[in-house]
């Protein structure tokens, strides 16, 4: 559970609200007295959602409900957040064509899925020294993805080989 921190009721310390009913409806600026009392008239929660506005905004709204609009919102941003995550597609400069095929198929769906994909082409021993070839094997490998992308980091030799970035167009 997430820690909101909201002043309700008797917290309020400012004199004067600028007050929203739970429909969304503005009721204007009022005392904070005034504004307590139309809350426990509805049987309602008095929240200040805004206090470095000027005057403060607060919501005549229950709390618990309040509340776990608050935790959903958040949910939902975390969410949107982890939905873009860097998957890595390793594959062998050696691997046979049905092998490549098959990391392709599996570099499109993660591209679908709205995801950054980093390939790497796996180089040994003397492969390593062989740049262009490398490259070569790359570019073939970039001509079985059908999903268009575009080129986030271009292929660079790193420690194990080749290394490049996509993301779906």
């Amino acid at each position: 559970m997430v820690a909101i921190n909201y002043r309700i009721n008797n917290q309020i310390t400012a004199s004067e609200l600028r007050v929203v009913d739970e429909t969304g409806k503005n009721l204007g600026v009022m005392p904070r007295e005034a504004a307590l009392k139309l809350a426990q008239e509805r049987g309602l929660d008095l929240i200040e959602i805004a206090p470095a506005a000027q005057p403060p905004v607060a919501k005549i709204i229950n709390f618990d409900k309040f509340r776990y609009q608050k935790e959903k919102e958040i949910k939902k941003q975390k969410l949107a957040q982890k939905i873009s995550e860097l998957k890595q597609v390793r594959i062998s400069s050696r691997a046979a064509k049905n092998d490549l095929e098959i990391k392709a198929k599996k570099v499109i769906e993660f591209l679908n899925e709205g995801h950054k994909v980093e390939i790497l082409l796996q180089l040994k021993g003397r492969e390593k020294y062989n740049k262009d070839w490398a490259r070569y094997k790359l570019e073939e490998f970039l001509k079985m993805i059908s999903v268009e992308y575009k080129i986030t980091m271009e292929p660079r030799f790193g420690g194990q080989g080749l290394v490049m970035q996509i993301i779906k167009r």
